[in-house]
């Protein structure tokens, strides 16, 4: 299929793309792997497509001060490889699409597009990652928590770029789990758990409309229950809305998000000695 008409730029700096952006409108491009297939099924037409895929100061993996900063257009490929990110993260970017989805397509674009069934925003959720966001008039941070708000939504505003990402650098054990449509590699049940002593942060994605942290869980942790108590605990923080379609039901997927939690926590715990 072919994409509806648009106005293509390519933008050499931030302050360039984001005057673009004020001045057209349209839509940001970075590895296209989000962006350009929802175009060719005709469900966006943004009308501009600004390309920031060149702008090589958003692109890559740094560490400072207890924390890691992932830029926008880094590319899964390079997250799955760094020594530097915390384990879950790499572990997740490891398991996205196939090589030649992993070497093209971005961190940013990702997480952008907020697509349900996505890896990153579940690992994201459960480190606790911040967003920096910039605007022609400054910039501001969101939290993980804030920024995936629904099916496709988040908080970015249609006036705002995403320059980078930031977590830990050292959260403790960290894993990542997913249960995987067997064709597209997306998660039907994605869950990803922070184990530091008697704590943990656990987030769950892929059967809800966005990544969630899930509260009972961590509770039911930091009380002293084990692996599959805690685990089990995850019913309670799915809500009613779960996701289902040909490839699993949704009464499956919130069977599975127990067995995907307990596996998560299983491997964040021994991952934190």
């Amino acid at each position: 299929m072919y994409p509806p008409k648009f106005e293509y730029y390519r933008a050499s700096s931030v302050a360039e793309a984001l005057a673009l952006k004020q001045q057209h409108g349209g839509k940001f491009l970075a590895g296209g792997h989000s962006l350009i297939p929802v175009m060719n099924l005709r469900l966006a037409d943004p009308g501009v497509v600004i390309d920031i895929g060149r702008l090589s100061g958003l692109k890559g993996i740094s560490r400072e001060n207890g924390t890691v900063r992932i830029g926008a257009l880094t590319t899964h490929a390079m997250v799955a490889a760094s020594a530097d990110v915390p384990q879950a993260l790499a572990e997740a970017a490891a398991l996205i699409g196939d090589p030649q989805v992993r070497n093209r397509g971005t961190v940013g674009g990702n997480v952008s597009h907020a697509d349900p069934a996505s890896d990153l925003p579940t690992v994201f959720t459960a480190l606790g990652a911040t967003f920096h966001l910039q605007t022609a008039a400054g910039t501001r941070q969101v939290a993980a928590a804030d920024f995936f708000t629904g099916l496709f939504e988040t908080a970015l505003g249609e006036d705002e770029l995403l320059l980078a990402v930031t977590v830990p650098a050292n959260p403790g054990g960290s894993a990542y789990k997913k249960l995987s449509n067997p064709a597209s590699r997306y998660a039907m049940v994605g869950a990803a758990a922070v184990v530091s002593g008697s704590s943990a942060t656990v987030a769950v994605g892929g059967l809800t409309p966005h990544a969630r942290r899930c509260p009972s869980v961590e509770a039911a942790w930091a009380g002293g229950s084990g692996v599959e108590a805690a685990a089990a605990a995850v019913l309670n923080d799915l809500g009613d809305d779960i996701l289902g379609d040909i490839h699993a039901s949704a009464d499956y997927r919130r069977q599975m998000a127990v067995v995907y939690v307990k596996r998560a926590l299983a491997a964040a715990q021994s991952r934190a000695g």
